[in-house]
């Protein structure tokens, strides 16, 4: 009978067959212990000399990364947090693998990146991707489940979301075209027709940027809800968040386990989330010895990750100064230098997760708004048509769906999240 690693399980006492891998192996002159990996998990099969002598031997031969078909019994092992081994019976090689890279042994950053297309092998990468993989069936069940229709921007857009130069330039037939930055203003078109929508596909950034932090092209979650003002968006994002930490601490429990992640940190992580505004902040940075900011800068990644372990918790940075933001964001009435919008974020340094705001939903003033920032007129007038026929308060966020990956999953290089980053970076070198 062929099985999945993840079948195991159900097959205690059984013989069974898994297609898969050879990860590594080690022994002695009696045991052969061969871990496995099959793409749906990793598990051990132990071969005993005493058995079989012929098989012994050509287990003790494997070279890693073998691929081969493996028989034997499935036998219950409390030793093992996956709960279960192999009793090897048969080995059928498919492919003996000869001078595999990547070693069981530490290698450079820029080695694994370099070599990224066979590293989503290694037992921490594939742990990662299936944070990442839970973390988009959570989203969509989330959002499902609370009413929002899912919509696809197009990936060539006519203009800019945030009227930056930091766009990918290309033709669409004679006209100029960009690769998207983000999918809001679709998203926000398709509110006024859906009430609430999500969008969830991949965004680029033309930025010479080799930090941790940055990618050229990421994936982003955005939400655009129609009668929703700021509060009502922050809620969501609270209820979102608390959403995807859960289901990942619920169903990738062995993942963060091989990832070495504290649990106990996102075991906190309950809604309603703290808030501080972008004035307080500054003042607690200033409080904190911070004197290479002023107001009306932004924060840096320095101040970002102050301000989180002050709270400890993802914490909401709202009404930032309307110069720093875009020029889509609603005036806050309580303070005109400041627009309703938020960031929320993330604990342990790990910077912004979310940004967003409410909406400009009056015709005039977001006119002026786009001719104040010197933004193409005519390239906006379809965006400026959703408030000439029926405009309502609303508003909307976008998640970075990398840095999510790389939060929850504990590990300290974004790049790690995406699928091969290292690649598109060279784009730039």
């Amino acid at each position: 009978m062929k099985i999945s690693i993840n079948q195991v399980p159900q097959y205690e006492g059984t013989e069974v067959t898994i297609g898969c891998w050879l990860l590594q192996k080690r022994g002695s002159g009696k045991i052969q212990f061969l871990q496995l990996r099959d793409g749906t998990g990793f598990m051990q099969a132990v071969v005993v000399k005493a058995s079989d002598e012929e098989l012994f031997a050509a287990a003790k031969g494997l070279n890693q990364e073998t691929s081969m078909y493996v028989t034997g019994t499935i036998k219950s092992d409390e030793r093992s947090s996956f709960g279960y081994e192999m009793e090897v019976s048969g080995i059928e090689i498919i492919h003996e693998a000869e001078g595999y890279p990547i070693t069981p042994k530490n290698h450079g950053p820029e080695f694994l990146m370099d070599n990224r297309h066979l590293w989503l092998r290694s037992r921490k990468q594939h742990a990662v991707m299936n944070v990442r993989n839970q973390i988009i069936r959570s989203t969509y069940n989330f959002f499902f489940e609370n009413g929002y229709k899912k919509i696809d921007p197009p990936i060539l857009t006519s203009s800019s979301p945030e009227g930056t130069t930091e766009l990918f330039h290309t033709k669409y037939f004679e006209e100029d075209a960009f690769l998207s930055q983000s999918g809001q203003l679709y998203a926000e078109a398709a509110a006024m027709a859906h009430g609430k929508v999500f969008s969830f596909g991949p965004t680029f950034r033309a930025e010479k940027s080799k930090t941790r932090r940055h990618l050229i092209e990421f994936w982003m979650i955005e939400p655009e809800m129609a009668f929703y003002n700021h509060e009502d968006s922050l809620k969501v994002q609270e209820e979102y968040v608390e959403y995807l930490v859960t289901d990942v601490l619920e169903h990738c429990m062995l993942d963060l386990e091989a990832l070495g992640r504290d649990t106990s940190v996102l075991e906190k992580i309950k809604a309603p989330f703290p808030r501080i505004t972008y004035t307080d902040a500054i003042e607690l940075l200033k409080e904190k010895g911070f004197d290479d900011i002023e107001w009306g800068e932004d924060f840096g990644a320095p101040h970002e990750t102050e301000i989180a372990n002050h709270f400890d918790l993802p914490v909401f940075i709202v009404n930032y100064p309307k110069e720093i933001k875009s020029f889509y964001m609603e005036e806050n009435p309580e303070d005109p230098r400041t627009v309703l919008c938020a960031d929320l974020i993330a604990p342990e340094g790990y910077g912004e997760v979310i940004g967003g705001s409410q909406r400009i939903h009056d015709y005039d003033t977001l006119k002026q708004k786009i001719v104040d920032n010197g933004l193409d007129l005519a390239a906006y007038e379809w965006y400026l048509d959703l408030r000439k026929y029926g405009s309502v308060p609303h508003s909307g966020f976008g998640l970075g769906l990398e840095r999510t990956v790389a939060w929850l999953s504990g590990v300290q290089h974004v790049r790690e999240t995406a699928p091969f980053p290292r690649l598109l970076n060279r784009l730039y070198p």
